[in-house]
């Protein structure tokens, strides 16, 4: 391998926008990111939010176009 080529790999600090921080190597000193495990729902265990709001938009679209829901 040629050398003095590759980045440097360096401890790096995340911060998800809910607050929540953590290390992981990476070639950058540090990361800002938007969903982690500590509130995403999948890994949360909320699933309740993601569903309901999915349901409202199928029931939005279907007022919006007359449609009827079968149950």
């Amino acid at each position: 391998m040629k050398k003095n080529i590759h980045p440097q790999f360096m401890e790096t600090k995340v911060t998800c926008s809910c607050g929540n921080t953590f290390t992981v190597q990476s070639n950058k000193p540090e990361l800002h990111i938007e969903v982690c495990d500590k509130c995403h729902p999948f890994f949360s265990g909320n699933k309740e939010g993601a569903a309901a709001s999915k349901a409202g938009r199928v029931e939005k679209f279907n007022r919006k176009y007359g449609l009827k829901t079968e149950k």
